[in-house]
């Protein structure tokens, strides 16, 4: 999983945060998932873009369920909330 993580970050940085699925999903409010298979399962990358083209990754786990469970993007949401005061405060 370590290798398509790379190899997705990669993608990203190179053309954008947008990659589409199965890679990636947009979930709103800035607020995407990088989704990652591998021979351990599957995982995901909660992500989000700021001004200036940084992409700042906020919050992994493996899944263990079909479905991604609340608490896991209430964690991303959360920080994705910190994140984006950070960045406001710095801009200001």
């Amino acid at each position: 999983m370590q290798a398509r993580y790379a190899a997705l970050t990669r993608r990203i940085r190179v053309g954008g945060p947008n990659l589409g699925e199965p890679h990636s999903k947009a979930f709103g409010g800035g607020l995407s998932e990088l989704r990652l298979k591998g021979a351990d399962g599957i995982a995901r990358v909660f992500y989000c873009t700021l001004a200036g083209r940084r992409i700042v990754m906020l919050h992994s786990f493996v899944k263990k369920s079909e479905k991604t469970p609340p608490a896991e993007r209430r964690i991303a949401e959360t920080r994705l909330k910190e994140v984006k005061n950070a960045d406001a405060r710095r801009n200001d």
